[in-house]
């Protein structure tokens, strides 16, 4: 897993970082108080004291600048699965998706405003574009779908991997998750033990 793949890395110019950063922390603060969902683009960019076309230029959405913010978290939770997969290689491929499974449902509940800004922004993109998906998306589906491969190859009549991953991502979302934990009252063990008795072999 290629952490330069999930981010592109670039040296912006003194002005463009600065305005970055005045942006990053009047978004985090606003965030902090209110919640991702009712701060407006207008708001952020008048918490940071500069004009909405020069935050518009940075930031296309909301769920851009969402993960931004959430960047780095999501580079150390790649390298945490990095670590996870190459300590249990030889685990069978339903216990290391139970294992990454794990690592990206405590992420989430870690980070749950800003992951859900960012697939608010997935849907806006796909609206104009078909096949986007945010690099978290695309990363995450990855990992799944190889690991479905591995396991369609131990019973031939498995369902598609791609198709597999996809599912699993759906109840992985913002609005089934939150149901799951808001509503029905599971707890992030207990979701995650329904997850792995819908999609692994045990």
């Amino acid at each position: 897993m290629n952490n330069k793949k999930i981010f592109d890395v670039h040296t912006e110019r003194r002005d463009a970082a600065e305005n970055r950063q005045r942006i990053l922390d009047a978004a985090s603060r606003l965030f902090e108080q209110n919640g991702v969902e009712p701060v407006s683009m207008n708001q952020i960019a008048k918490k940071a004291g500069i004009g909405p076309g020069t935050l518009y230029r940075r930031y296309r959405n909301k769920g851009e600048l969402c993960l931004d913010l959430i960047k780095d978290n999501v580079v150390i939770f790649f390298e945490k699965v990095e670590a996870y997969m190459q300590d249990n290689q030889t685990a069978s491929p339903d216990r290391r998706l139970r294992g990454s499974l794990g690592l990206f449902i405590r992420f989430r509940e870690n980070k749950a405003q800003l992951l859900k800004g960012v697939e608010e922004a997935e849907m806006t993109n796909r609206i104009r574009s078909k096949t986007y998906h945010s690099p978290l998306y695309d990363e995450l589906h990855q990992l799944f779908a190889d690991l479905f491969k591995e396991m369609a190859a131990m019973k031939k009549d498995r369902p598609n991997s791609v198709f597999r991953a996809d599912m699993l991502l759906a109840a992985l979302r913002s609005d089934a998750y939150l149901f799951q934990r808001e509503v029905r009252g599971l707890s992030p063990e207990e979701i995650l033990e329904q997850l792995c008795a819908i999609f692994t072999l045990s």
